[in-house]
């Protein structure tokens, strides 16, 4: 089977529950993009699924990839991935948007992960200190910190259990060695409950958009044995380098080019020891708490290890 005909497949099992259509309706559309468009597949893929879901009337959360895999908190390491979880309801908070029933924090054994459940999945409510198994949620990520979403599609099952919930807070002491891109001055997709970054003024899901700046560091931070990817969302970004997001617009807008912002920190930055705590997601640690030290750092050794990286 090839490539194209799998992922047509794939498609095809998502809606065949909401619309009439066919795996070779699916395939003729993904073909054009891949063969006269010279689409990559992946790109052509979520365009075809955005069409479907147009059509169909649904949100991409209404559908599942089909299989999910059992996972615990520490495994969810990147968006958009089916999964089941058993977890235990540490917090409940208040939702800001009428489209959201519930959102707060589950945690199992490895840590902790907020979660969103949307109100027209007609999901049952979830209670804090309750274990549940929750079975097809679709995993997702804000600035590096990930999250779950329980859908239509999410099966939920109160377990009469207890659940340990572990620790996953780090903390780091060493040089900041490098300032990756996707740094400084950006701008995530407006839409509600979305906050992907843009590229090139289009978002993944729901394509060209206008955008809403943002500010954020990603960096890695060397503690002289281990390199450590560390994401300081906007709040942070702003305490360490002093410099607000409005300033930051402006600077950019002076300069007709939004580049000079992250030169400008990067500067500021690299080379500086630093001490950080902050919950750990995946591969990344968020800054929550970051203090300044005085370490001793050679900054031409420092610039060998950040262009080796």
């Amino acid at each position: 089977m090839s490539d194209v005909r799998q992922h047509a497949d794939d498609i095809h099992d998502q809606f065949s529950d909401h619309i009439d259509v066919s795996v070779d309706d699916v395939e003729e559309r993904l073909t054009t993009l891949v063969d006269e468009y010279k689409v990559p597949i992946d790109e052509a893929r979520r365009s075809v699924t955005n069409h479907y879901l147009e059509e169909a009337g649904l949100e991409r959360e209404d559908i599942s990839r089909g299989g999910s895999e059992a996972a615990n908190v520490e495994d969810v390491d990147e968006p958009e991935q089916w999964i089941d979880l058993t977890a235990k309801v540490i917090e409940l908070w208040d939702p800001r948007s009428d489209s959201v029933a519930q959102v707060g924090l589950l945690g199992d054994p490895t840590g902790t992960i907020k979660f969103t459940k949307w109100a027209k999945s007609e999901l049952p409510a979830l209670e804090e200190g309750g274990v549940y198994e929750l079975r097809n949620v679709v995993t997702d990520e804000y600035q590096g910190r990930y999250s779950v979403k329980l859908n239509s599609t999410t099966v939920i099952e109160e377990l009469d259990e207890e659940l340990e919930v572990g620790d996953d807070t780090s903390e780091i002491e060493g040089a900041l060695v490098d300032m990756q891109s996707g740094s400084g001055l950006i701008k995530r997709c407006p839409k509600d409950d979305c906050t992907r970054v843009l590229q090139n003024g289009r978002c993944n899901e729901h394509g060209e958009v206008e955008g809403e700046f943002d500010l954020r560091i990603k960096a890695v931070v060397d503690d002289g044995i281990d390199a450590h990817e560390v994401i300081f969302d906007k709040e942070a970004t702003e305490d360490l380098t002093g410099l607000s997001l409005e300033e930051a617009k402006e600077m950019a807008m002076d300069a007709l080019d939004t580049t000079i912002v992250a030169d400008e920190i990067m500067d500021d930055i690299v080379g500086t020891y630093y001490r950080i705590e902050g919950p750990t997601f995946g591969r990344y640690v968020l800054a929550d708490d970051v203090e300044e030290l005085d370490g001793p750092a050679d900054p031409e050794q420092l610039l060998i290890k950040a262009r080796s990286m």
